[in-house]
């Protein structure tokens, strides 16, 4: 039998990550797509939730955990490494276990024995949509799961934080409705990260790529072909590139199937691609990408283009269910590296703006012609 949890936020979420995955299982199974994961029941869910929070709280020789545990049986796992018999589903096992799988892409199976929930081995291959419950820090819970196709980020669900819950909004509610605002944002909303025909997110994997080194910096969005956004930029670059940087654009156009035999060759080269951008954004300055995701330049200083006011403030929102945005001013979000992105995008209203701060932030900013505003996303809960 399933003990009752104490922590309270699992119970109260499990219910709609339930709801979450077999939506998109089904979903999934009318697109004809086989090897799924099973479908995770909200009982299990907030068993798995409870043992990992309170796991997540207990040191072991100095350091606190860092788990990632899946949902599924030995049967579904690839090459699983396996327990003679398995361990009891609670805080003590978890926490002895943690050492043994704290590196990326390990993840300790879980499934249902004889109708109680145990440890059964560690796996680094699960199915689309398998259930996987990340452990980020004392406290911090990440419910997600593994994307189609299997490369890059996983797709967040919900994020739990001591008593705070906060599910993903994968159908942009949070967002105004406006058309041009939710084209430039598409890339950062879980119904186009999991959609049947967006197994690649580029601009999702960067993201993800640039919080990662911890340093901070600012990736820049621009049209292909234009130099309008030269204008915002103080010159010379420093370090500008020439021919641009075109590696990650050529991979894209070249994406290898999801089944063939070299997809993950592709998908190595694919990922070291993106990190070379991502690391870019660490130096001083802006990176600037066309949306072919060319390298243009790095290291670039943004200035406000002449003959513009500066701008004095933006609608922040951030895409979790329930959101309402607000208008803030420069001094209530973030420093001088938000305020010159949000600049930047105001004088060039056809740009993106991505902005990593190192206490792990994240945002995005657009313009929106609906609200003749800057429209600030905060989108780190996507890049847990």
């Amino acid at each position: 039998m399933i003990r009752n949890p104490t922590y309270q936020a699992a119970t109260a979420v499990a219910p709609a990550v339930e709801e979450h995955f077999k939506r998109h299982l089904a979903q999934a199974r009318e697109r004809g797509e086989d090897g799924l994961a099973p479908h995770p029941d909200a009982e299990s869910i907030a068993a798995i939730i409870d043992a990992t929070f309170w796991a997540s709280f207990r040191p072991e020789e100095g350091r606190f955990p860092k788990i990632s545990l899946a949902y599924l049986s030995p049967e579904e796992a690839v090459q699983p490494l396996m327990f003679a018999s398995p361990l009891p589903l609670n805080a003590g096992v978890l926490t002895k276990l943690a050492p043994a799988v704290e590196r990326p892409e390990i993840h300790l199976g879980v499934w249902r024995f004889d109708n109680e929930l145990r440890v059964w081995g560690a796996t680094r291959r699960i199915p689309s949509f398998c259930f996987v419950l990340e452990d980020i820090e004392p406290g911090l819970l990440v419910v997600k799961h593994r994307r189609r196709g299997g490369f890059g980020k996983y797709a967040n669900v919900a994020v739990l934080k001591g008593e705070q819950v906060k599910i993903i909004d994968e159908k942009g509610t949070s967002l105004p409705d406006c058309p041009s605002l939710l084209r430039a944002l598409l890339a950062f909303t879980a119904a186009a990260t999991n959609g049947p025909h967006h197994s690649l997110n580029v601009l999702v994997q960067l993201a993800a790529s640039m919080r990662a080194h911890h340093h901070g910096g600012s990736l820049l969005v621009v049209p292909t072909g234009s130099d309008s956004w030269r204008k915002s930029i103080a010159q010379p670059v420093l370090y500008s590139v020439k021919p641009s940087f075109s590696a990650l654009h050529q991979l894209v156009q070249n994406e290898v199937p999801i089944e063939h035999e070299d997809r993950r060759q592709w998908e190595s080269a694919l990922g070291r691609a993106v990190d070379t951008i991502g690391g870019l954004t660490a130096v001083d300055g802006a990176t600037v990408i066309n949306e072919q995701y060319e390298v243009l330049a790095f290291g670039a200083k943004l200035g406000r283009q002449e003959g513009t006011p500066p701008v004095d403030q933006w609608v922040i929102t951030e895409p979790i269910v329930g959101n309402v945005g607000r208008v803030v001013r420069p001094t209530e979000h973030g420093g001088m590296r938000h305020f010159s992105a949000a600049q930047f995008v105001y004088d060039q209203r056809d740009t993106l703006a991505l902005v990593a701060s190192q206490d792990g932030r994240f945002t995005v900013f657009a313009w929106s012609a609906c609200e003749e505003m800057v429209h600030a996303h905060r989108v780190e809960s996507l890049l847990m």
